[in-house]
Parts: structure tokens; sequence; C-alpha cells
């Protein structure tokens, strides 16, 4: 009868050390876990301040550019260039331009010239209207939005939408250029 118990007492030994290694594999997995979470917390934290960083970068350029004062004669350039890339968009035989009420001379200036420069581009004619009606809010920095096919097909080519387009092209790169190489970065968009 000892030999059985203390077989049984052995068995109860291994139970209790079973036990006791279950409780420290488990705290320490806890101990894993609630490292890994504070990590993450922290990197996530400097990532947010980063993006943040990044939009003040953003917002100080677009400021800058409405802040400019703009050069009549290159703006005047940059709207006919605006408004043949739009028509190159467009490919319409109808076109409505749409554009602030302090650039309308400015706009019906640059039209003709426009016209051709499209016409030489793409051997097509096009019929251009400005839109006398409705003008683009005066809060805008420039540009115009060209209508074709009663609405459904639209360009804005304006100051603002071209500042953002650029902006989601250079991210990554204003990115690498302000934070390095990121080795673990999968994705560049």
């Amino acid at each position: 009868s000892s030999g059985i118990n203390a077989e049984y007492g052995e068995q109860e030994k291994q139970k209790i050390r079973a036990f006791y290694e279950k409780k420290e594999k488990n705290a320490e997995l806890q101990k894993k876990i609630q490292m890994s979470n504070l990590h993450n917390q922290a990197r996530l934290k400097l990532l947010k301040q980063r993006e943040d960083h990044l939009q003040v970068v953003v917002e100080k350029t677009t400021n800058k550019l409405k802040g400019q004062v703009v050069d009549i004669t290159k703006y005047r350039d940059m709207l006919q260039g605006l408004i043949t890339q739009g028509l190159c968009q467009l490919l319409e035989p109808k076109v409505t331009v749409q554009c602030r009420q302090m650039d309308l001379q400015l706009v019906e200036g640059v039209l003709d010239a426009a016209k051709k420069q499209y016409s030489a581009l793409s051997n097509l004619d096009v019929a251009v209207t400005i839109d006398q009606t409705n003008f683009l809010p005066s809060d805008i920095t420039g540009g115009v939005r060209l209508v074709a096919k009663e609405g459904r097909m639209v360009v804005v080519n304006t100051l603002e939408a071209r500042l953002e387009q650029i902006i989601k092209q250079k991210i990554p790169d204003v990115r690498t250029m302000l934070y390095g190489d990121n080795p673990n970065r999968r994705f560049f968009d």
C-alpha cells in the first residue's frame, strides 16, 4: 500500500508541476503579447506623428500656392495649357469651359489659341463655349473645369485639383525624403 501511495504522490507532484509550468508559460505568453501590443502602439503613434507632419508640409505647400501673387502672363499661359489638356482628355466635339468670374477675360483671351493647339495635336475640331452663368468659386486659386455631354463628362483642371494630383504622386518621395527608406514598406502609393 505504501508503493501505491508513493506512486499516487508522484502523480500528484507531476500534475502540480504541469499545472505550474502551464501557468508559467501562460504568464510568459501574456507578457509577450503585452510587449507586442506596446510595441505596436508605439509604432502606430510614430506613424500617426509622421502622417500629421506630412499633412502640415502639404498644407504649407497649398497655402504657399494660394498666397502667391500670380504672374498674369504665366497664369494666362497656364490657363491655355489647362484648357488644351482638358480638351485632349475629353476628345469631344462640343465642350463648355467654366472658370472663376475674375478669370473670364483671360479665358476668353486664350480660348482660340487653346482650340488651335488642340486641333494641331488631335486633328479634330472642337466647338468651345464659356459658361457665363455657372462660375467656379472665387475662393479657389484658379484654373478651369471642362464639361461635355451635358455634364456626363467632366475634367477638373483647377490648380487645387492639379496640386492634389501632384501630392498623391509625390507623397512616397516626400516620405522618403523626410524619414528615409522604410525596409518594411510594401506599397508605394
